[in-house]
């Protein structure tokens, strides 16, 4: 007997773009798409299409590629949200139209300072204006877990009654507990007599670190659809991460009803893929995409692995595509083993001068690193959409660092700033701090350092560095990465690329679900 779908909707580039430093360019947003259709995922929220020019590209562009999945936008309920996102999403071959309105108490007093019946009538009409471009109606009461019941099943009847298809119930801040809220989707579904005309999604937060328990309760209680993100990434505290919960139900099918389409050896590339473009490193003790999620080092642990891995391992490393990041290539590897290569990974240059580019990156690593791995690939495409920023201002031509026991350490740089050179000395604590400093002295941003991380990508002491740099000025807070053999280097690019990044006029609106 065949078990129920249980839908994925991935939200990472909405959702997940949501987080302080992690927006993503357009182009940034295809790789991610595309490597979210190779995972097989049901539903792609590609972003807020009313949040600005370039975020309504960016959804028409995903919806233009994307062939498979669904793809999907979100508007707040008002004509203009409505009508943008319908507009971005047209082109896509399973087009959707995801709209919400809040429904808690505080939310409608104190936000939208709006009576009840006011919200109901507003939802109502969001739907229909949504109808007009799809018939795959999404609609959220924004802070469902925190709404009096009573009310949530009066306005999710009557925008059934309008034409939404799919009704998301979204934890918003993440204040249930994984009883209440499976509790809160039984008697949603119970209560509202057309209940049954509709897919139930849940849209859980991480505040209190519940949200993949609170999702997979909702499973156990009725909802077929689950919204989450690679990684975990989100507002706040992050999103239920998607890793999580399909590997939950895909391990436990003794206890779920249902089951997801997920090629699940795309998801350990798809994590590293998401780490990668936003910076946003994941810790090794996270769960499935962890670098330590299948180690094991204490002994009575690694006699029973060596006698019979399932005593305990429940899942295969291989199976959720740890074994992807193998060697490839070398600095003898010609044009064409690249550009496959890239191709396997899920990476489709847009021209032939993007391509002769990366591969000419390609062949300069690989005079410095003799093993190329998947993931140096990876970031070798980062750097490459790095150097082509849109609206670029400054770009570091030259890096002179000293160190020395017992000295003061300094650096010297070059920046080419609007087509011009300009070159600073500076000294500093270490010579990361001096880069900075002479970075700064150039270009005089005036933005405040909030984080500097550095990663390797590989092992060994050849390996490529991964540099990110968190910076803030006047309320904007950007990620800025690099990555090379050299440190310092990488950290002169990432600290480079976070001022493109702020010197950009894109301005975003964040709803929040």
């Amino acid at each position: 007997m065949s078990k129920e779908k249980l839908i994925i909707f991935d939200t990472t580039m909405r959702d997940g773009e949501q987080s302080p430093g992690a927006s993503m360019t357009k182009e940034e947003k295809l790789r991610i798409a595309y490597q979210l259709e190779r995972m097989r995922v049901d539903v792609i929220e590609a972003g807020f299409p009313a949040a600005s020019d370039g975020d309504f590209e960016a959804v028409q562009a995903v919806a233009k590629m994307v062939r498979d999945s669904q793809v999907c936008g979100l508007a707040r309920a008002n004509e203009r949200d409505i009508r943008r996102c319908g507009d971005a999403v047209r082109a896509a071959k399973n087009p959707r139209v995801h709209t919400f309105i809040a429904t808690s108490p505080i939310h409608m007093e104190k936000k939208l300072r709006m009576e009840p019946t006011q919200v109901i009538a507003q939802a109502v009409q969001a739907v229909k204006w949504a109808r007009e471009y799809t018939d795959n109606v999404e609609f959220s009461p924004e802070d469902a877990g925190r709404s009096d019941i009573d009310f949530l099943c009066r306005i999710l009847e009557q925008v059934i009654k309008a034409g939404a298809t799919t009704i998301n119930v979204p934890d918003t801040v993440g204040y249930t507990l994984p009883e209440h809220f499976g509790a809160l989707i039984r008697s949603l579904r119970e209560r509202i007599p057309n209940s049954d005309k509709v897919v139930w999604s849940v849209h859980c937060h991480n505040d209190l670190g519940l949200a993949v328990a609170n999702s997979l309760s909702a499973v156990l209680n009725g909802a077929r659809q689950v919204e989450c993100t690679i990684n975990g990434l989100g507002e706040r505290a992050g999103n239920a991460s998607l890793e999580e919960i399909v590997m939950a139900v895909r391990t436990r099918q003794d206890v779920f009803p249902c089951e997801t389409g997920i090629d699940a050896t795309q998801i350990v590339p798809a994590s590293k893929l998401v780490s990668g473009i936003t910076g946003f490193t994941v810790q090794p003790n996270k769960a499935i995409v962890g670098a330590n999620a299948f180690a094991h080092e204490a002994g009575i642990h690694q006699d029973g692995v060596l006698k019979s891995r399932d005593t305990y391992e429940i899942m295969r490393a291989e199976d959720v595509g740890w074994n992807a990041n193998k060697l490839v290539l070398g600095k003898h590897s010609g044009r064409n083993a690249f550009k496959a290569r890239l191709v396997e990974l899920g990476v489709v240059l847009p021209s032939e001068e993007a391509l002769n580019a990366a591969f000419k990156r390609f062949k300069d690593l690989a005079d410095k690193k003799h093993e190329i791995f998947d993931a140096d690939l990876q970031a070798l495409i980062s750097e490459e959409a790095i150097e082509h920023l849109e609206n670029e201002n400054y770009n570091l031509v030259s890096l002179t660092a000293h160190s020395e026991t017992g000295e003061l350490p300094y650096a010297n740089i070059v920046v080419l700033e609007d087509g011009a050179e300009k070159q600073a000395q500076s000294q500093g604590s270490g010579p990361v701090d001096a880069t900075f400093k002479a970075i700064e002295s150039i270009v005089s941003s005036g933005a405040e350092l909030l984080l500097y991380s550095v990663n390797n990508i590989t092992s060994g002491t050849d390996s490529q560095g991964e540099v990110t740099v968190r910076l803030s000025k006047s309320g904007r807070i950007v990620n800025g990465q690099g990555a090379d053999t050299d440190i310092v280097v990488a950290s002169a690019k990432a600290y480079i690329n976070a001022l493109n990044k702020l010197h950009s006029k894109l301005e975003r609106l964040n709803p929040q679900l």
